[in-house]
């Protein structure tokens, strides 16, 4: 099995969809040799909840407005930690920072090829390691603080 058109087309407009909310580190992978029930993930992170409902929010409306397509399945949106949207062509995960470094599902699928994106996609790379040395710089500054 391979990717079929209908999920590049749903894997490249929830992508776009992602960095134009600002996530972080889009891939998407494809996942049709190893799972039988999806074609593709796509992955994308955010600093805070706020950003992945946001995220999470944008990919659903530009898949449903462009495309015509709805989840099957919605899972995680109360905490908005980690937000799994199912199109069952292609899953979408948005996760908060923490959760994508704790997580690190690229580990998980590190053997299945990588799709290409969109060039606004591809642009996020290192963007969640790059928020959380600054986070860790902003906390130890902080830290500094209530010392003295």
């Amino acid at each position: 099995m391979t990717v079929t058109d209908r999920s590049h087309e749903l894997i490249n407009t929830a992508a776009q969809a992602a960095a134009d909310k600002l996530a972080h580190d889009i891939v998407a992978y494809d996942v049709s040799e190893v799972l039988s029930i999806t074609d593709a993930f796509l992955l994308a992170s955010a600093p805070n909840d706020r950003q992945v409902k946001a995220i999470v929010d944008e990919i659903e409306e530009r898949l449903s407005k462009d495309l015509g397509a709805k989840p099957v399945r919605r899972e995680g949106d109360r905490e908005a930690r980690w937000v799994l949207l199912d199109y069952v062509d292609i899953v979408v995960h948005v996760q908060h920072s923490e959760e994508r470094v704790f997580y690190a599902l690229e580990r998980l699928w590190k053997d299945c090829p990588e799709l290409d994106l969109p060039e606004e996609a591809k642009a996020t790379r290192g963007k969640t390691e790059e928020h959380a040395k600054l986070r860790a710089a902003e906390e130890a500054a902080e830290l500094d603080g209530d010392w003295r």
